[in-house]
Parts: C-alpha cells; structure tokens; sequence
C-alpha cells in the first residue's frame, strides 16, 4: 500500500470543527495548508467536520466562513464553492458513512464491542497498575456468535471497533521524519457510537480517501492518531473506498502560550476576532502566524503573502514549539500597515471611522480633513483601530477628556505660556511650518525648548499629551476651532 506519490497532483484539505470562535492556532494550519496547495498548484479542499450536534453550531459554520473570506484564502472544493466530492459538510454526508462501516465489518475490519464503559475503565486500571498499556485489550475481538447473543439478550449496545494490525506501523513525517508506532501502543479504537453515529475517526479517513488527499498536514496534537489513521487508509483501499494511496503526513508545531503551555482556545489572545476587532490587518496577521514553525529567510520577517506561498516547502517547517509573541505580531502588522498605499490605508481605515467605534456624530466626519492627516497617522499606527483615537479631535466638538494628560501638560506657568502662545498664533499664517515657529518663539520668551512649549498646546487641542503631529494638526484642525480650544483650556485653567 503506496503513499501518495510526490508526482501526484497536491490535494490538501483543511477541515475544521465549527465549535466556538476560530482561533488562531487553526488559522496557522490553514495558512500552512493553503501555502502548500499553491506553491505546488494543487487543490485547497475546505470541509466541515460537523458530526458532533452536541457542540457544532450553526453560527459557529458562518463564523468560520467569514473568517475564511476575511483573511483572504481562497478554497477549490468546498462550501460555497462546490466540486465532484459534494457535499462538504459531514453531517450531510452519514449515510456514506454508515455504508463504510458496514463493509468494514463484512470484510472483518471491524468489529462489535459490547464492553461497558465500567468494565473498561476497570481493566484499564488493572493494566496501569501492572505497568502495561492501558488502551484497548482486544477482548471482543473473537466473540463467537454465541457470546454475541448472550450479550445482546442482556440488552447491551455495542460499538463498533476498527481492528488495528499486529505488527508496528512506520510512516515518514514530512516536519518529524521517520516514526513507529508499536502495535500495543495503538489498540482497537472505536469508530461508530453506539448510536449508530459515525466518530471522527471513521469519517475524517473516508472523505480523504474519498477526495483523494494527498497531503494531511495539521497539528502535533493529532500526531498520536495518525498510525490509526493509515491502517484505516490501507483497509479502505481493500475494500474498494478511495483512491487507494495513503496520504502523506506533515505534523505541524505546537503553537506555545504563557508559561510554555500549549496556546489554548480559552486564552484570550488564541481568538481569531481579538484581531479582527482591534484593527489587525489580515497580511499582517497572516504574516506572523507563518513565523510560527516557518520562516522565509533567517534575516527577515516581513513579506508579503505572496513571497510566502513562493517560498513555501514543509522541509523548512520547524518540528520545536513555537512561541506566541504578541508584541512581534503587533510590530509585523504595522508594518504591513506602513506598506499600504495611501488610497488602500484610508479604505482599510473606514471601519473605525463610523459607528460603533467613532465617538463623533457621522455628520461631523470630513472626509477631506482625514484624509489630510491620513499620511501621517499610516506611520504611527499599530493597529486600524488606533486610528479613532489618532484623530478625534478633528471631529469632536470637544476635545477627549484626559485628566491625566492635563494635569501632566498643565504645570506651574502652563496659563502664561498658553497666552502667548495664543497671542502667537492668532497673527500667523495658517501653515504648519508658520505655526511651529509661532510656538518656538513663545516658548523662548519662557525659558522653554519646542517640546515643552508645545505641550500644553497639544492637550489643550487634542486632550492628549501624545498624537500625531501637532503643528500639521493645527493646520487641519483650522484658526478658528484652534483658538476656541486654547480659551476654553485658559478659561480652566483661570477657573
């Protein structure tokens, strides 16, 4: 029984469980699989593994294709989409199932289990205290159709077990290399519910088989299913199920959190839409979650989607854990923001320039004005959503109240200053560079240096102590409001 040949055209599959938010661990996989399927001109398969009622969920499958769209992968067979495998859902696909499940046991693949979960956990803990492997032990391996009876006569369920071979089971990792399993170490698993429900274990085999995978590339968690996998491979290519090649298999790095713990869907930076709610571009994002086991060059950590999928072989995936460093994916996404053209900024910007996350009424947004002062804010941004705060005042009939700021700006003397610095700037040109030394000149009659002299000026017209740049502000921000935020800041201070 063949793996898949390196000749054979790429067939990857990326195929999640709509439970809960996507996170970013899943993102990493499918960013991996869908940079392999490219480079190679293959076939990206997008499947929904959605056999569990209990924990799938409807808006958890919108979820996940919106996050799909929104980061920008596109998928050749799938939701949405289609192909010569239809359908892409598991749920739709049960009666598949249960047809394999029957010809496995036909052809003695598999078998009945009537074991009870009590008699179960109690021989496991007979053999954990005897040092042997605790998995199954195979007693309903040989059940004479007598014992079958006998059991069924009581009343008792049965599952159905795959029957693993009895001898070890090699494959090659394509990021781990060679690796063998002992046969004691992989026991008979179950692969239908009592039920009647088919389990991960049958179903995510078969539609691989069935849609021809060549490639299954997914975490280091699953690592320990995978011998079980390939023997169901080899069985399902004898009884006439899918192509009958074995997919070859690249287990990817543990993505690593605090306190060196494997990154969890429960820690709040794993979820997909922290990022998107903060303004993470998804080049950006993507970027960085590519470091996570992968790298372009030792020398550089910035590219572009396109360089990556370019460059993208799993010889150069890294088998160690790989650390989530919020800061460097902060600092990879606002590169990517400084990389933007103008026009494309501005566009990526207007989320958080109308409700919910703008604070001023949408008749006060000016476009004109933003779009003046847009250049300077590309350079300082973090994430888009820094961009409300960057530029509020423009479009506030106020300044934002910043005690803190105020009481920091507004030291002994702040109200002198400010007078002459009014008196300045009421007879200046109204340019940014006039409008600098008009603020230089009143700091000099102070004793002051530009950025003390400036920075009661800048509260007392933005409400911060930090922002973009002050004199091109006050040039856009114009005469008039500028003058009307300065006495309002003398009024309060004389208060």
């Amino acid at each position: 029984m063949a793996s898949a040949p390196s000749s054979a055209p790429v067939r990857v599959r990326f195929c999640p469980s709509p439970t809960g938010n996507p996170h970013v661990g899943l993102v990493r996989t499918a960013l991996f699989n869908w940079a392999f399927a490219r480079h190679h001109g293959g076939t990206l398969v997008f499947r929904i593994e959605d056999t569990d009622a209990a924990r799938d969920s409807e808006e958890s499958y919108t979820q996940l294709l919106d996050a799909m769209r929104w980061l920008g992968f596109d998928w050749d067979e799938g939701p949405e989409v289609g192909g010569p495998h239809a359908p892409y859902r598991q749920s739709q696909r049960m009666d598949l199932y249960r047809e394999v499940a029957e010809k496995l046991l036909e052809t003695g693949h598999a078998y009945r289990c009537y074991c009870t979960a009590e008699e179960l956990e109690e021989r496991r803990e007979a053999a954990r205290k005897a040092g042997r492997p605790s998995g199954y032990d195979g007693k309903c391996r040989t059940l004479t159709d007598g014992q079958i009876s006998a059991y069924e006569a009581e009343g008792r369920t049965s599952i159905v077990r795959f029957r693993m071979p009895d001898e070890p089971i090699t494959f090659t990792d394509l990021v781990r290399g060679e690796l063998t399993f002992a046969p004691e170490n992989v026991t008979d698993y179950g692969i239908v519910r009592a039920n009647g429900a088919p389990l991960y274990t049958l179903v995510n085999p078969v539609d691989d088989a069935l849609m021809e995978i060549t490639h299954v590339l997914r975490g280091e968690d699953l690592l320990s299913s995978t011998p079980r996998q390939i023997a169901l491979y080899r069985a399902l290519a004898e009884i006439g199920v899918g192509g009958g090649t074995v997919p070859a298999f690249g287990h990817l790095p543990y993505v690593m959190g605090e306190g060196n713990k494997k990154l969890s869907k429960r820690d709040p930076q794993a979820s997909l839409n922290l990022y998107r709610e903060r303004g993470f571009l998804p080049e950006g994002l993507l970027n960085y979650l590519s470091l996570l086991g992968w790298s372009l060059s030792s020398d550089r950590d910035v590219f572009s989607l396109a360089e990556m999928v370019e460059a993208f072989e799993l010889s150069a995936v890294n088998a160690n854990p790989a650390r989530f460093d919020l800061k460097k994916a902060e600092a990879i996404n606002a590169d990517h923001i400084r990389m933007l053209d103008l026009k494309a900024f501005i566009e990526r910007c207007e989320p958080w320039l109308r409700a919910p996350h703008a604070p001023w009424a949408p008749e006060a947004f000016d476009p004109a004005a933003f779009e003046a002062l847009a250049p300077l804010a590309q350079t300082r941004l973090t994430v888009l959503s820094d961009i409300t705060a960057n530029v509020d005042f423009l479009f506030l009939d106020e300044p934002v109240a910043d005690e803190a700021s105020w009481t920091k700006a507004m030291k002994p003397g702040a109200d002198a200053l400010l007078a002459s610095v009014r008196t300045r700037l009421a007879g200046a040109d109204w340019d940014a560079e006039t409008l600098k030394a008009a603020v230089l000149a009143a700091g000099e009659e102070h004793g002051l240096k530009l950025g003390k002299a400036q920075a009661p000026l800048r509260v007392a017209v933005t409400g911060r102590t930090v922002g973009l740049p002050l004199f091109e502000s006050l040039e856009v921000l114009g005469r008039e409001r500028t003058l009307a935020r300065v006495d309002a800041a003398l009024a309060k201070l004389a208060g």
